[in-house]
């Protein structure tokens, strides 16, 4: 008798792979609330040994297990050298996804984190974690301000926590949903946006539900070759060109390196433009090894420095390599979205892309930050695996 069957086979990797999710999500609330934990680095062993268990499980051809060990020998050698598991987390987490119900595990995503950033703000408000407003001289040329964060440490913080849930919202029900369910996202958005005075984040999110409505309305435009080319020279062509010559500039101006021009003055109209994000690229990274000529093929140990510009720091953090595979594989989804008309895919591709130029919110040791990944890793998946095109971007 068969023991390990196609249908238990398929029960134990979903065990493992939702047990594994449930633990990052509940590490993700705990890290953006004011709650102390300082073992993160075991749990986050626990979350790789049980993906990692999950991929090897689950059911690969030849050419998959190929694949699999190249992509396993690449994130090893980045670990190797610049001591950061990250890659290695991501891409088994990735491949634990390929089998997944890609609704059901969205909607998991999208609820958990209700319950769990609601529970942050009513600790706030009861006062027993964390504060509801901080009045601070943000470094924005307008003196002190006061910016509510709700029990999530910083305003920026709750914004992107509610920017996440947003996200998974229009994903989950915008091609469904009907006028007041979008009226109360849009009432929502400004509410936000006054109360956490994120100006840049909240124009990204502006025009992520802009294209949400105009895609919901005309449906049809999903069918245009012509949208997948748009989204693809934004994301990841402008994403990283504008990334590249960030990391240049700030270099030419603060190290002296050779830059394509010299600057002079529309270096700072470029840094008032990012609220002086430019300038952390520099300041904020350990030896300066931010600025484009410190990039490394792989990252090396110590550049572990946090900062805005979520791009350079994909750069800096783990090297050209792991970030030319995170291009390929970004353009590897967008080419599937194409295949199977799926536009909601890509306008959250744009919206986490553009938001990433400024922010490093989803550049991050915490996977569950990262809800995108489950996306991928079922389009990914696709390539190795015979699916039906019906179940492909449909919730």
């Amino acid at each position: 008798m068969k023991l390990l069957t196609d249908e238990n086979r398929k029960k134990i990797v979903d065990a493992l792979f939702y047990i594994a999710l449930t633990i990052e999500l509940v590490l993700m609330i705990v890290e953006k609330s004011e709650l102390p934990f300082t073992y993160e680095s075991y749990v986050f062993r626990a979350t790789f040994l049980l993906t990692f268990l999950a991929v090897l499980i689950m059911k690969h051809d030849r050419k998959e297990w190929i694949f699999i060990a190249v992509i396993w020998a690449i994130a090893a050698v980045s670990y190797y050298i610049c001591g950061k598991n990250d890659m290695l987390r991501v891409v088994t987490l990735l491949m634990a996804a390929r089998d997944i119900d890609l609704k059901k595990a969205m909607k998991y995503c999208f609820y958990v984190c209700i319950v769990g950033f609601m529970l942050i703000a009513l600790l706030a408000c009861a006062g027993v974690l964390g504060n509801i407003v901080f009045v601070f001289d943000y470094g924005r040329g307008v003196g002190e301000e006061a910016r509510y964060t709700f029990g999530f440490g910083h305003p920026n913080t709750l914004f992107s926590s509610l920017f996440v849930l947003i996200l998974m919202w229009i994903w989950i029900y915008g091609r469904t949903a009907g006028v007041l369910p979008y009226i109360v996202l849009v009432v929502s958005s400004v509410i936000i946006t006054v109360l956490t005075k994120s100006r840049t984040s909240a124009l990204i999110l502006a025009a992520t539900i802009v294209l949400a409505i105009v895609f919901r309305l005309f449906p049809k435009l999903a069918d245009l070759k012509v949208m997948y080319i748009l989204e693809t020279l934004v994301s990841p062509v402008f994403c990283i060109v504008i990334s590249v010559l960030a990391a240049g500039w700030t270099g030419a101006m603060y190290v002296g390196d050779k830059f394509f021009w010299n600057l002079g003055d529309l270096y700072w109209k470029v840094e008032k433009v990012f609220n002086y994000r430019m300038s952390t690229i520099y300041y904020e990274a350990a030896n300066r090894d931010a600025v484009l000529s410190k990039w490394k093929l792989f990252s090396a140990r110590g550049t572990d420095s946090y900062f805005d510009m979520g791009f350079v720091r994909i750069f800096y953090w783990y090297g050209i390599i792991p970030a030319v595979l995170l291009v390929i594989a970004l353009l590897a989804v967008i080419y599937m979205c194409w295949k199977k008309k799926d536009i909601w895919t890509m306008i959250l591709i744009f919206a986490l892309s553009v938001y990433t130029i400024v922010e490093a919110t989803f550049v991050t040791r915490y996977l569950g930050r990262d809800f995108f990944l489950l996306i991928a890793g079922v389009y990914l998946g696709y390539y190795f695996k015979d699916k039906g095109e019906s179940d492909v971007g449909k919730a």
